[in-house]
């Protein structure tokens, strides 16, 4: 019997990629570089901004040294874009609060910090319907490793048979599917409803 239900947060109930992506590119130009829309979407989205900047230094020659600076940046700017473009969903309230009426745990697993995500998730209704946030800096390992979502069903006292993973990316699928969840894959946030219970 399913007890839990676990979402991602970008593309599954914030439509963020593109204000990653967005805000990525911007930190980067600073220093004289940027990466594709194509480079973002095939194989960054979902990843964590430490490890993206980790591909462009092995990868494309990003300084090292310049990690830390431009994390910031990006953290600022991504908040700024939230704060302007953030608002609730009538269709993902409702489907949490069925979800709670059900007695189901319901809970967000995300790649990105703390701090951004509770920044999102209050903007958009979201935070106080759910039992538990699991951020990258929760593990040691954010995805594609299981790690965030076996630390989820662990402290929400549930198994992989009883779990169902809502996920968008290749990384988070990859992910939820190590972890031994039941995983509902949708395109972007306008597929989560009520619809999903079915």
């Amino acid at each position: 019997m399913i007890k839990a239900i676990l979402f991602d947060r970008d593309g599954v109930l914030i439509d963020a990629t593109e204000w990653h992506y967005e805000a990525l590119n911007e930190s980067l130009e600073i220093f004289g570089f940027s990466i594709s829309r194509e480079l973002h979407e095939n194989r960054f989205n979902g990843m964590t901004t430490r490890a993206k900047l980790e591909i462009l230094s092995n990868e494309f020659g990003l300084p090292k040294g310049l990690h830390s600076l431009i994390s910031q940046i990006k953290q600022d700017r991504t908040l700024r874009k939230a704060a302007q473009l953030c608002f609730p969903n009538a269709s993902h309230l409702i489907l949490l609060s069925r979800l709670k009426q059900l007695n189901f745990k319901v809970a967000v697993v995300t790649n990105s910090i703390r701090q951004t995500s509770e920044f999102m998730l209050e903007y958009a209704g979201i935070l106080r319907n759910l039992d538990l946030l699991v951020t990258n800096e929760d593990v040691d390992n954010p995805k594609p490793s299981p790690d965030g979502y076996l630390l989820a069903m662990k402290k929400l006292g549930v198994s992989a048979s009883e779990t169902i993973v809502v996920e968008d990316g290749i990384h988070g699928i990859k992910a939820a599917k190590a972890a031994g969840a039941f995983v509902v894959e949708v395109k972007n946030p306008s597929e989560v409803s009520l619809q999903l219970l079915d």
